[in-house]
Formats: C-alpha cells, sequence, structure tokens
C-alpha cells in the first residue's frame, strides 16, 4: 500500500449537511471509478473534507459504509484504503447483483397480482422506447422498485441498495452500450413474469447483469484503468 498524496479534482459546490454522508460516498466512489484513486491508495479524509465543505465526521462515516460495500479496508491507526478495482472485483460485483436481484424477480414472478405485472409490461415497454439517458434512469428505477416491493424483503432491499452503485451517477449516460442491454432484457423479463416463469425470469436477470458487469469492464478498459489501452 502506497503513502503517497493523492492529487484529487477540485469540487466547486460544498454538499449539503442533511445528506452529506451518502453523498460522500458516491464522491470516493467516483474518485475510484475515474482513477484518482487506485488500489493500495490511503483515501485523503481531510482532503477530502476540505474539498466538501464538511466537517471529518461524514467521512468517517462514508468510510464505514464503504468498507462495507468492500470498496476500501479501514486499518486501525492507519486509515482507509483502497481495495482491488479490477475486472474480477466488477465481474464479482454484477454476478452478486444478478443472483440477489434475480431471486428477487423469481419472487415476484410468483407472488404478483394483475396490476403489479400490468405496470412491469408498461414499464418494459417505456423502457424500450426511452430515447435519452435521464428517462431510462428515472424508469428503470420505477421497474426495480415494483420488484423490491412485491418479490424483496427488508433485508434483501439492504442488500440490493449496497450493491447497485459501483457506477456513480446516471449508468445508461456512463457506460456504453448499458441502454440497448435493458432494453431488451426488462422486455425479456416482463414477458417471464407475465407467463409466470420463475426461471426464465431469474435466468434473464442474471443475464442482463452479467453483461451489465461485461459493459464496465469494456468501458474501464477502454479508458487505461486496468493498463489496457
Amino acid at each position: 500500500m502506497t503513502n503517497e498524496k493523492v492529487a484529487l479534482p477540485m469540487v466547486l459546490k460544498p454538499l449539503a449537511r442533511p445528506n452529506a454522508g451518502e453523498a460522500v460516498v458516491e464522491h470516493v466512489r467516483r474518485l475510484v471509478f475515474d482513477g484518482h484513486l487506485r488500489q493500495g491508495d490511503k483515501v485523503p479524509q481531510q482532503e477530502i473534507a476540505d474539498s466538501l465543505g464538511v466537517s471529518r465526521i461524514p467521512v468517517r462515516e462514508a468510510l464505514v459504509a464503504l468498507e462495507r460495500d468492500g470498496v476500501v479496508t479501514i486499518e486501525p491507526h492507519r486509515g482507509a484504503f483502497v481495495n482491488a478495482f479490477d475486472p474480477a472485483a466488477i465481474e464479482d460485483h454484477y454476478e452478486l447483483y444478478g443472483l440477489v436481484y434475480g431471486h428477487a424477480t423469481r419472487r415476484t414472478a410468483e407472488r404478483a397480482d394483475e396490476a403489479a405485472v400490468s405496470e412491469l409490461e408498461r414499464l418494459a415497454g417505456t423502457i424500450a422506447d426511452a430515447n435519452d439517458p435521464e428517462t431510462l434512469f428515472e424508469e428503470v428505477g420505477r421497474f426495480h422498485a415494483i420488484i423490491h416491493e412485491v418479490g424483496g424483503s427488508p433485508r434483501l432491499r439492504a442488500i440490493l441498495h449496497s450493491l447497485s452503485a459501483m457506477v456513480p451517477g446516471n449508468f445508461f449516460a456512463v457506460i456504453p452500450g448499458a441502454s440497448e442491454i435493458v432494453r431488451k432484457g426488462f422486455s425479456g423479463i416482463a414477458a417471464a413474469i407475465r407467463a409466470r416463469d420463475a426461471n426464465e425470469a431469474e435466468a434473464r436477470c442474471r443475464a442482463m447483469h452479467r453483461a451489465h458487469g461485461a459493459g464496465v469492464i469494456r468501458h474501464l478498459q477502454k479508458r487505461g484503468m486496468f493498463g489496457e489501452a
């Protein structure tokens, strides 16, 4: 692990205090995703607090959350260090997300009433027709919300929440090809749920998230994050 000082990009607008902890989490994820913090780097807590206009408290709280999510490791009396962010870690993340989300999708196929199934079909159609990343992001969120509500549980929702934020910001604006993956993916999932085919719904869900992981890896490889141009 390195103790060299890391130069971080400037943040122009201080954070609003009520959501400071979550915003710090998002900021650190972005620093890792954009390559400003790399494996083995010590997270510069004071610099992050100063740049965001917050105290060290929300930064420490954010690091605890990020350690739980596997982004950093906190070493007593030394600080927090960035964990591996490589193709294997990304593949594992999306494989796990697909596994957990696939379980919720399976349950949805088994439990959903007619109103929920019809709404999922409607949303799948809206997603298929969406032309801009912002609309896509919002409609996908609504589709997810129904799956979480019908097929989830408090524990399952907590796990999904912790697994869903590897890519900061709007996933569909950042990752090339992600829009087409969800257009096809959610159409297939909604059709499987309509048919009450729990196995097919789960399989399509896992395949969709596996494809997302592959897309993230390709995107970062092209940016040279893994030493490949």
